[in-house]
Order: structure tokens, then sequence, then C-alpha cells
């Protein structure tokens, strides 16, 4: 592995591909800058090792950024060999897996250094919706190579000591304390990482992440032979349905989840589950946080916010991009209502209409809450097939507050105006907000007990195994 074999660079590919699997491209290449006295400076590999592999067997391409050499910066010749793992990779149909350590742009190269970066992003948008592309910061990540895992479809970050900013935070006009390129920052604020945790942990991560993900948008070899039962009753699950991060896996193969944006937004939980062998992306909106003993952490209004929206419809993109279905547990009744929200959550929400109408793939809708006005549309209301649990609620709004509305006067002139609310906020929620009601308008297909949800899935992903349905023709969209 070029002359760097010890180097953390090398290191980490050793640790993230099978044994023995890594072959090396580009060993050789040294930069062939000269000025500023670079003729007389070792630049083995030019600071980035690339090459090939597989993860449980599935070819990926990597490259890892060594810092021991000129801080890992990226020159013209070092943009050159990952621009040229991208095109062997968008050939045979492979992940690219980028290991980052780097000081950022090389100033002895200029120019040269900063067109061939150019390249990069130009390979990751012509990659992006074709290959999966995967990031992993262990080191420095500014400035403009902060957009590189921007680009990627996942990012994982070491906690401890990997920056991630395009300014510093010693830049920002008026911060003073706020690390902003910590990986809390970036995972729980920004939302650009996917989990943060030690590098071993991130390195296990991605394992476990490239098995389950197609090779390539035309490709699927995610799928693996189910052992599980497929009628396996979910006798824990509406008690666990506020959390989604308790109920998906109980709904999966064996008890499998990947949450993606784990610490971002945590009202709105995206992530890959198991269905009969398959890989299926699952998008739910939560109310409730339970740590790792089962105790209740947070609470979270069953609204749909910003961030929330954002989340869910990028991840919606990835998984239709890849052919991946899409599974949702609906129960939200609103958007959130904040000043700051109410700049954003208006494109926010129609992002998230876009991103299940747009979708071609296979989609499932499980109410299994609350389902209440527009907000419930933008929670995969263009879906396939429609399940909702029997106490479940689907209408336009919740009783108590339609019958103050309908019944305003009559409730105004009333001895006890409590008592008629109720009665007809009981009235309203029968006629107009059941599931019964909605399944009786054929707005729902079929209502279900919780219980049996996993069967119910799994055979409407099973029918809907073979859907094919076209759009209007056009160059793309523009929300």
């Amino acid at each position: 592995m070029s002359t760097a074999t010890q180097s953390s660079a090398s290191q980490r590919i050793a640790a993230l591909l099978d044994d023995s699997s890594f072959v090396e491209i580009g060993g050789l290449v040294t930069a062939r800058n000269t000025d500023f006295g670079l003729s007389g400076k070792s630049t083995p590999a030019d600071g980035v090792i690339t090459g090939y592999g597989t993860i449980d067997s599935n070819l990926v391409y990597v490259y890892s950024q060594d810092a021991s050499v000129l801080g890992g910066s990226v020159g013209e010749m070092h943009a050159k060999k990952i621009e040229r793992l991208y095109s062997l990779a968008m050939k045979v149909g492979a992940p690219v897996i980028g290991l980052i350590d780097c000081a950022g742009l090389r100033l002895e190269e200029a120019t040269d250094a900063l067109a061939a970066f150019g390249k990069i992003y130009e390979c990751q948008t012509l990659a992006s919706g074709v290959i999966p592309q995967i990031t992993a910061v262990f080191g420095v990540c500014g400035g403009g190579m902060a957009v590189v895992p921007a680009l990627t479809d996942f990012t994982f970050m070491e906690s401890g000591k990997a920056k991630l900013f395009i300014n510093s935070p010693n830049a920002l006009d008026g911060n003073k304390t706020l690390d902003t390129a910590s990986a809390a920052f970036q995972s729980a604020e920004a939302g650009l990482v996917d989990a943060a945790g030690t590098e071993e942990a991130m390195i296990s991560e991605i394992r476990r992440l490239v098995p389950i993900l197609p090779a390539n948008n035309e490709d699927d070899q995610s799928y693996d032979e189910c052992t599980d039962d497929l009628n396996r009753l979910c006798g824990d699950l509406e008690a666990s349905a506020g959390d989604p991060a308790l109920a998906l896996p109980m709904i999966s193969d064996n008890g499998f989840f990947f949450e993606v944006k784990r610490n971002y937004a945590k009202d709105m939980v995206c992530g890959f589950i198991r269905l009969n062998g398959n890989t299926v992306g699952a998008v739910a909106n939560r109310t409730v946080e339970y740590d790792d003993e089962a105790k209740e952490k947070a609470k979270y209004d069953a609204v749909l916010s910003t961030a929330g929206a954002q989340k869910a419809a990028a991840f919606v993109k990835f998984c239709d991009a890849f052919s991946i279905p899409v599974l949702t547990l609906t129960n939200v009744r609103g958007y959130k209502a904040t000043t700051e929200e109410e700049k954003t959550i208006a494109r926010a929400a129609a992002g998230l209409i876009y991103a299940f109408h747009d979708a071609t793939v296979p989609t499932v809708n499980v109410i299994t809450g609350e389902a209440f006005g527009t907000a419930s549309l933008a929670m995969n209301s263009s879906a396939d097939l429609t399940f909702a649990w029997p106490a479940s609620s689907v209408g336009m709004m919740d009783p108590t507050a339609a019958a103050k509305i309908i019944y305003a006067d009559e409730i105004e002139k009333a001895d006890d105006q409590n008592a008629l609310i109720s009665a007809k906020a009981s009235e309203y929620a029968k006629l107009q907000d059941s599931a019964d009601s909605a399944a009786r308008r054929g707005y729902v297909d079929s209502i279900i007990d919780p219980a049996s949800t996993r069967k119910n899935v799994i055979a409407a992903f099973e029918m809907l195994f073979t859907k094919r349905e076209d759009r209007p023709e056009r160059k793309h969209g523009t929300v």
C-alpha cells in the first residue's frame, strides 16, 4: 500500500474493508508541481490512498487522505486520483467511500489544485443517484472540502478530534464559545452528519450500512435471505409507536434498523429496515424518545417541522433514486407553529410533498395515531396502499377544534358549554375523524390490528414488487 503503509490512512482502509481485499490504484503518484520548494518535499501517493476492495463481499471504491503528507492537503494529483476513482466506480457501478483527513487546498499549487478540486465536485454531482456515496470525517474537513460530505449520501464523523466546517468557528461573527466544527454540532444542529462516535464505531457503521444498499441505481444486490417469521405478530408495537426507533425494529426482519441523521430533527425518524430480506426505507413521526433503558428521554408534539420535513424529503429522494421501497408511519396533527418555523415550513412541507409524489418506488403508509389536515398529506398521502390502526384518527382537524368552529353559535348560547363541546366533538369524530369513516370513503385501504402490521406491510410490498409508474416527460422538477 504505497510508501505510507503504516499511516492512519492505510490503517483506516484496512479496518474498513474485508481482510486482504484492498487493491491500491495510483500508489506511485506524487506531486508534479515544483513551485515554493515542493520539489524538495516527499509526497508519497500525493497524500491520498486510492483503490478498491470489498465490505462483506460487496465491491466498494475507497480513498483515504493521509494527513502525514502535507497535512493531507488536496493538490492537483491528489484530486485527480479521486477523480480517477470515481470514473472507475461509475463504469463498474459500485459505491465510493471517502475517508477524510485534510488540511484543505494545497496553497503551493494554487490554481492547479483549485481546478482539479472542482473536478471532484463534478464527479460527485454526476455520481449522485447513480452510485451510493459515503464519507467519514476523521480529521480536519474545512473550507471547500466540507462541501464534499454535503454532496454525498451519508456522512459519519469521529466525535473527538474531527472538525467539519466551511468557516472555522473563530471566524464567525459574534461567535465566542460555540464549536460549530464539532461532531455534536454537525450532527444535531446542522444535520450534515448521520452518526458520530469513535473512529472504530464509525467504521463499523459503514460496514453495517454498505450491505443493505444497492450497488448502483440499476443493479440491486442488497437482498438478504429472511430468517424471520413473515407472519410474526408484534404485540408491543402499539405501545412503542410513539418512538419509531423502537417500533421500526419490531417490524423489521430480526430487529434490524439503521437510522440516518439520528441526532437531527428527532421529531422525524428516517432509516432502513428489512422486510422479507429486502431493504426498505422508513419515515416516521416521533412523539416520544426513549433511552437505552426504555426510560422517557424527551417528548415531541405530533407536528411537522421544517427540519423534519427536509430530513425526510432528502431520505425519500435517495430511496427513490436507488429503487428502495418506502414505508411511512404517520402520526401528525399539523405544522410546528413558531415565528422561525413560519419562515421556512411552507417550502419544507412542499419539498416533502414533492418527494413523495415524485417517487415511483412502492410506497406504503400506516396511520398509527393522528393524520390531520394538510400536514398529514405531506406524510405520503400518495402511497400505493394506506393502512390505519383502529384507534387512529383521520380527518381535517382535531374533533374538539372542529366542533368549536362548526357549532360556535350554539356553544355561545349553551348553559353547559363544555358538555355541548364534548358531545359535538364526539359526533364529529365518529362522522369525520375516525379511521372507519376514512375507510368508508376509500381514503384508507384497510384497518389493521397493530400487532399484524409486519405481515400486512410485507404482503403489500410483495404485491407492489413489480410496480411500474411513469411521470410526465421533463428535464427535472423545480421544487
